[in-house]
């Protein structure tokens, strides 16, 4: 099993590791501080540097087993890499942290509506989210404000975890239905964003608001009936 150093430091840039696997495209670590595709938010891409030579990572995502990580690679030989060798790593840092930054952003907007999330997407520097309103009315201008506010209030982000048992007492914890934590592994990780936000999520986060910097709505759109899709950006990415 791929070891997910980014779980316990999402800030963590470089690492030292060995090769555990040899795909046709990709390589598998036995430690990696890479992020997946997962949860609405992109695999990171970066560096690997392995006997002496650069590897430019363009897409990082699960393994089919579930528990480990494909580090996918430009190149196309890969005949010089075997299994045993050890790696550097350096992750694309401005590309993560914009999508930290994003990523807990759109928390905050699941804090401000009280409507069930139906999706979503994380992006560099503009992201979505779906809900499914029932009549709820949403103002743009007055969510850009509210959103702004909580940035400004510099809370903290920490991470914790819950039993699989837990969370199975509190469903209503997952608030994006097409977005469900991983579980079967003993134990699933939370986001709490201080007295604004707890939810279940396996993503990168800024460790305070205020890192965010300032967000601006950019747009609603009607997705079916009910559904509403919002759109938020950086202003300054």
């Amino acid at each position: 099993m791929t070891e997910k150093v980014f779980y316990q430091d999402s800030y963590q840039k470089t690492l030292n590791s060995e090769v555990v696997d040899v795909l046709d495209n990709g390589v598998v670590l036995a430690a990696t501080i890479f992020y997946p595709l997962g949860g609405g938010q992109p695999g990171d891409t970066g560096r690997l540097t392995i006997n002496g030579r650069d590897y430019r990572v363009v897409d990082t995502r699960y393994a089919p087993d579930r528990v480990n990580i494909v580090h996918f690679l430009e190149d196309d030989d890969l005949g010089a890499i075997h299994a045993g060798d050890p790696v550097g790593m350096e992750i694309d840092w401005e590309r993560r942290h914009r999508l930290m930054r994003m990523h807990t952003s759109m928390h905050l907007v699941c804090s401000l509506i009280s409507a069930q999330a139906t999706g979503g997407a994380v992006g560099e520097t503009e992201s979505r989210l779906d809900f499914d309103l029932q009549g709820e009315v949403v103002d743009k201008e007055k969510l850009t404000a509210d959103l702004n506010a909580l940035v400004a209030k510099a809370i903290p982000v920490n991470i914790g975890a819950i039993t699989d048992e837990e969370l199975d007492r509190n469903p209503g914890l997952v608030r994006t239905m097409s977005v469900q934590p991983p579980r079967g592994h003993g134990t699933i990780r939370t986001i709490t964003i201080e007295d604004t936000d707890y939810q279940p999520c396996g993503g990168t986060h800024v460790r305070n608001t205020a890192e965010i910097g300032e967000l601006l709505v950019t747009g609603l759109k009607n997705k079916g009936k009910q559904n509403k899709r919002i759109s938020l950006a950086l202003v300054e990415p």
